[in-house]
């Protein structure tokens, strides 16, 4: 099985405190909540794509944490991931570490981005039923009023049609916009599935 998730935060006081007011009473019952989150969830064996801003703790610290996750673990770099540029820090932990990737889940492809992409790869892809054939997982928002303008902005492309040529004439067509915030606090700090997220996402929306 492969899971999806962003923006752990891992030792961030103040993304507890303030940005997100998470509710913990600690910086430590924070960490401690999500790794049990993630172990209860997570087998060894499946794999766990990161979507950026994984830890801001000291290299000896976000190494820790690393050793008690279970997992194969994949990085798709943030902004602040600062422990990946730290010569000493030990990135074999994952199997790889990437700006941007384009991978497939499920004959479907998903396109990997720490922030936000409005026009992605493969974007009006479908199958012959209609179904979307790609997915934008992103992070680096939150919960924040740039996530209610990337919603709006969902809405309004979902809203628009266009002319396209399709079995062998001109028909109009409303565009795909497929685009998903894996935020940590969305899931209850569970990395999710891709079904997972698109279910999440569906009853997140309908509040």
């Amino acid at each position: 099985m492969r899971y999806y998730i962003s923006d752990c935060h891992f030792f961030h006081e103040k993304i507890n405190e303030r940005m997100d007011k998470r509710g913990f009473s600690s910086v430590e019952a924070m960490n401690q909540y999500m790794i049990e989150k993630w172990n209860n969830k997570v087998n060894k064996n499946d794999e766990v794509v990161i979507i950026g801003d994984f830890s801001w703790g000291k290299i000896d610290q976000t190494q820790e944490i690393l050793s008690k996750l279970k997992g194969r673990l994949y990085m798709i770099r943030g902004n602040h991931d600062h422990f990946l540029d730290n010569p000493s820090f030990d990135k074999s932990r994952f199997v790889w570490i990437k700006d941007y990737a384009e991978i497939h889940d499920n004959k479907r492809k998903v396109v990997l981005c720490h922030y936000p992409i409005m026009c992605y790869n493969g974007q009006y892809r479908l199958d012959r039923k209609g179904n979307p054939k790609t997915y934008m997982l992103y992070g680096h928002v939150h919960d924040t009023c740039d996530q209610r303008l990337l919603e709006q902005f969902q809405e309004i492309t979902r809203n628009t049609k266009r002319m396209t040529l399709a079995g062998g004439g001109e028909q109009e067509m409303a565009i795909p916009c497929n685009m998903i915030n894996c935020f940590c606090m969305y899931s209850d700090y569970e990395p999710l599935s891709l079904d997972e997220w698109i279910e999440c996402q569906e009853m997140r929306l309908k509040k």
